[in-house]
């Protein structure tokens, strides 16, 4: 899938670029997924020929806006600048159900541990303070059964982090019954089903639409926004969604 990939820099300068993940690819190389030989650490390398660094991450099913640093020492004040909740992202998200209006979801995670690459952690670990905040952006309901409703019904949701849990938003829209579209480890099987073989969705419906970061050298305020892919605004369209 990805052998010929370009990947789409949204933004570049002599410290920091920026792409448009495509969903399915990993961040960087992990033993969960030793299969796998595309990730976009790698890829961004071979295409800038240029070494890269990842200053935050991305879900493999999850697309959108991902950030990475030119030099170490811009490495280190990005992660500073994400550690502290100086950035501001956005997603959106198709979540099952009619979402409210608008909300906060305030739900302490567990850390989620890999049975291999976190396999010397304890295990012991309390719940971490998660928050994100969340705003219905549209709504639609569907002539069509599925479990044991007559119609279905979908939201779609802006999702505003303002912690970074591991899979937060998955997890929190999972925590409110209003699981995502398309996710296989926290979604509902009926629906994500019901909406492959109407609609062909064979995709998480998690896009990383925008992030805010402070230059960390001129200290300007930077918008980088990733485009939708082909299946996503297809989704969008079908469903009469607009962002």
């Amino acid at each position: 899938m990805f052998k010929e990939y370009m990947l789409e820099i949204l933004y570049k300068d002599e410290y920091l670029v920026a792409i448009n993940k495509p969903t399915g690819l990993l961040v960087h190389k992990s033993m969960i997924d030793k299969h796998e030989i595309y990730f976009a650490m790698k890829m961004l390398r071979d295409q800038l020929e240029k070494w890269v660094y990842p200053v935050h991450r991305l879900d493999k099913p999850t697309s959108g806006v991902l950030l990475f640093a030119l030099d170490s020492h811009t490495a280190k004040l990005m992660g500073e600048q994400f550690s502290s909740h100086f950035i501001e992202k956005t997603y959106i998200a198709i979540g099952r159900g009619y979402v409210a209006d608008e909300g906060m979801i305030e739900h302490a995670l567990l850390e989620k541990l890999d049975k291999i690459s976190d396999k010397d952690k304890s295990k012991e670990s309390e719940a971490k303070e998660a928050i994100t905040a969340f705003r219905c952006l549209g709504q639609v309901e569907i002539d069509a059964s599925v479990g044991r409703y007559d119609s279905v019904r979908y939201s779609l949701v802006e999702l505003k982090p303002a912690t970074g849990r591991k899979h937060q938003l998955r997890r929190h829209m999972k925590h409110i019954n209003h699981h995502l579209l398309g996710d296989t480890k926290y979604g509902r099987g009926e629906h994500n089903k019901f909406v492959r073989e109407k609609y062909n969705i064979h995709r998480l419906m998690l896009h990383a639409l925008r992030l805010e970061i402070k230059h960390p050298y001129t200290e300007e305020k930077l918008v980088i926004e990733a485009p939708l892919d082909e299946v996503f605004k297809r989704i969008l369209e079908e469903f009469s969604f607009s962002i």
